[in-house]
């Protein structure tokens, strides 16, 4: 695999793979809000949406069906098209000169790829081959705060549950759970497919299939991703991921054990001088944080911070975030700011030294 940097430009070319689902809109929606430098745009997807049109800051962009010839001249490429799609197309974009930020499962554990989170180890971009990877949502969403408590003092443990939203699923999967209420409110039949079980009135403690140890795909994510973004290979993460009726946001009960205590308001100056995070914890006025508050948001909200009395140095807090956003589409774009920022920077010393 070629080892591509980017030329400093004013605006790049980028292609997003996988357009039309539901990260691919919101990575649409997020460039133009933080007015990504973008010079020539290309939409893909699979075959069934060639020719689909969608507006971009004005302009009218078609739908193009994904082929390995597709990244010629490209910078960029934002892959959100599952992990067959990515593993099968990302080599190609690489091989054409563009750095793929890719948000699937197919490359996050392997060794020669960075795993990011901007806001935790942004360093690691600068070690890419080509393919920067996106770690799973929960991931993002808990290490956003793990990280502040972390470089104040060692984390030893995490007790992870979470509490997932069903675009966590993709668009079929909120879709189900509108039509679930559809057909309560009509008395009608509630139809089950996207689910094992009805989400409607109903939590599922089962997201991704099960491993032989007993827990789920999704739950080993957290404990292996988080050791590759932390570097840290004796953290232990202990997770339970619920899918919950809730169309937007994740959240997340944590429990952290610490090398050294990490006092309730320690904890809260931590947070409230951390990036990506906004503390919301006034419990006499209800105040919490909540997806109803984070969806649609770049910021995760965490609160309920409080001692955990069951256990010395534990530290326990909710947070919630959007995780199509943080989750996703915003951490990629994220990414892909920090690799132009860096190659500006670069071309700073460069010239300074001569």
């Amino acid at each position: 695999m070629n080892v591509n940097h980017l030329r400093q430009k004013e605006a790049y070319n980028v292609a997003i793979v996988g357009a039309t689902g539901a990260v691919g809109e919101t990575l649409l929606n997020i460039l133009e809000q933080r007015k990504f430098p973008i010079d020539t745009l290309k939409l893909y997807a699979s075959k069934r949406s060639k020719g689909k049109q969608v507006t971009f800051k004005g302009t009218t962009y078609t739908i193009e069906e994904l082929t390995e010839d597709s990244f010629e001249g490209i910078d960029i490429a934002l892959f959100s098209a599952g992990g067959s799609q990515s593993k099968k197309y990302a080599p190609h974009a690489v091989k054409a000169g563009a750095i793929v930020v890719d948000n699937s499962s197919a490359f996050r554990l392997d060794p020669s790829v960075p795993l990011v989170v901007p806001e935790v180890n942004p360093e690691d971009i600068a070690w890419h081959s080509g393919i920067i990877s996106n770690p799973n949502c929960t991931t993002i969403i808990m290490l956003v705060a793990l990280k502040p408590l972390y470089d104040y003092s060692r984390i030893r443990q995490v007790f992870v549950s979470t509490y997932q939203s069903a675009s966590g699923a993709g668009a079929q999967a909120m879709e189900e759970l509108k039509q679930q209420v559809r057909s309560w409110a009509s008395g009608d039949d509630i139809s089950v497919k996207k689910f094992q079980h009805q989400l409607l009135f109903n939590v599922i403690p089962h997201i991704d299939t099960f491993q032989d140890n007993g827990y789920t795909g999704e739950e080993m994510k957290m404990f292996n991703e988080t050791r590759k973004i932390m570097h840290d290979n004796e953290i232990r993460v202990s997770a339970t991921c619920v899918r919950i009726p809730v169309l937007y946001s994740h959240s997340e009960s944590v429990s952290v054990v610490t090398e050294n205590e990490i006092t309730p308001e320690k904890a809260r100056e931590l947070f409230a001088n951390a990036q990506g995070l906004k503390v919301i914890d006034n419990p006499a006025e209800y105040q919490y944080p909540m997806p109803l508050d984070t969806q649609f948001g770049d910021d995760c909200h965490v609160g309920r911070i409080r001692k955990n009395i069951a256990e010395d140095n534990t530290l326990n807090f909710w947070i919630s975030g959007d995780q199509i956003r943080k989750g996703a589409a915003l951490n990629a774009v994220q990414i892909a700011e920090r690799l132009i920022a860096d190659m500006g920077a670069a071309s700073n010393r460069f010239l300074s030294a001569s």
